[in-house]
């Protein structure tokens, strides 16, 4: 055998030697116990119920209150238990006129369908490039893991949209809360933001005064 065979040989077998092997049909959410990294333990196969496959969440009319004029509803192994180890979430995405889901980002990416009104959605690349779109009901548009993202209600109609995110627990982190809404200080956040410290401050007590899970819903 020349090394070239045996080069062969050995491309045919490392995947084989990785491959992950599944040995049950599912592994619906038991969330009496503790997530781990790679989520819930499976929940006893005698006590799964269709209702365990099922998720009505996205029913009904959603209530929007909160600064940004958007609700997100979200589906994922905490709410709708058989996604548990699927690696996939979901979330409704309901948007006031004017309505904004701001500048952010996730540990996933994310595919979105515009199901009612429109919308302009962006990603802003590495490069600082904006690749920003109209999109009207029906259409859909990727975004990229780890860039930043955002979607504006520009339409005279509330907009409603679906998202895909392939990760059970994709995170989000929205970059205005996370400089103006936690603990970072006001001098830190007016340095590293090139915003006068006022300026700052006039966030934080936005911030300060809203319920942030209104609008951090969907990061989970």
């Amino acid at each position: 055998m020349n090394s070239l065979e045996l080069l062969f040989i050995l491309f045919l077998l490392v995947p084989l030697s990785h491959a992950t092997i599944i040995e049950v049909d599912f592994c619906v959410a038991d969330r009496s116990l503790p997530r781990g990294p790679e989520g819930y333990p499976c929940k006893n196969p005698a006590k799964v119920t269709a209702d365990d496959f099922v998720f009505t969440g996205f029913r009904g009319e959603k209530t929007i209150t909160n600064i940004f004029r958007l609700n997100g509803t979200v589906a994922n192994h905490d709410t709708f238990p058989a996604l548990n180890g699927l690696g996939i979430s979901m979330a409704r995405l309901d948007l006031g006129v004017g309505g904004v889901v701001p500048v952010h980002s996730h540990r996933t990416s994310e595919i979105i369908v515009v199901i009612n009104g429109t919308i302009i959605a962006g990603i802003i690349d590495t490069n600082n490039t904006a690749y920003y779109k109209r999109l009207e009901a029906g259409d859909v548009m990727i975004f990229p893991q780890f860039l930043l993202h955002f979607q504006v209600n520009i339409g005279k109609t509330r907009a409603l949209a679906i998202v895909s995110l392939n990760g059970a627990n994709p995170g989000a982190q929205l970059t205005t809360p996370a400089l103006f809404g936690g603990n970072l200080p006001a001098e830190i956040a007016a340095q590293i933001t090139l915003i006068s410290p006022e300026e700052v401050r006039r966030l934080n007590m936005i911030f300060d005064r809203i319920d942030t899970a209104s609008y951090t819903s969907f990061t989970a």
